[in-house]
């Protein structure tokens, strides 16, 4: 079962539908969390949402519970949950990207996916990670093609996978694919 941590965003129940593609789906809010469906679940989502990682101390606490102990996946606001309870600093970009189409290319050399194939992908972001990141076991896998911003993360060690994009939205080439592959690791 999937267990999906939903941060009351729109894109929520898309990221739900995407993930019903490959296991069972269960999806509580983030003040709201059934700990029996939790302890069930082989693999936890941390989705959208609004704000800041700051603002989610429960999301936090969670993550840090169940580093090492299950699959987690962050996308768009849970990569950035992910990357600042592994101390990253998340601060607001200059430029805004709300249906924002980019490229991104996998630069990361323990990457599940091919060192640099490009991908298409939807972007509905205003912070970023600021670099320099260094968090152990963690590399950042994909970047922007323009502008390099950091774009999705992995720790294979951990199996803890994050992307900065939205895999879910219609903007993303081949999305299923790239949860397929990270559920699969």
């Amino acid at each position: 079962m999937i267990y999906i941590i939903d941060h009351k965003d729109s894109f929520t129940h898309n990221v739900v539908h995407q993930f019903e593609n490959f296991d069972d789906v269960y999806c509580d809010n983030f003040n709201d969390i059934k700990q029996s469906k939790l302890n069930k679940a082989k693999v936890v989502v941390f989705s959208p949402g609004p704000g800041s990682p700051k603002d989610y101390p429960n999301s936090s606490r969670i993550y840090k519970e169940l580093k090492g102990k299950k699959k987690i996946i962050g996308i768009c606001l849970g990569f950035q949950q992910i990357l600042y309870c592994e101390r990253g600093k998340i601060v607001q970009q200059n430029k805004i990207y709300h249906g924002y189409q980019s490229k991104v290319k996998v630069t990361g050399n323990n990457s599940l996916f091919k060192k640099n194939q490009k991908f298409t992908v939807g972007r509905y972001h205003s912070l970023k990670l600021q670099e320099p990141f260094v968090a152990k076991n963690f590399e950042i896998t994909m970047r922007c093609d323009i502008s390099h911003t950091a774009m999705a993360i992995e720790n294979n060690i951990d199996k803890i996978y994050g992307f900065q994009f939205h895999p879910e939205s219609f903007l993303t080439e081949n999305g299923n694919l790239l949860i397929k592959k990270i559920l699969s690791a």
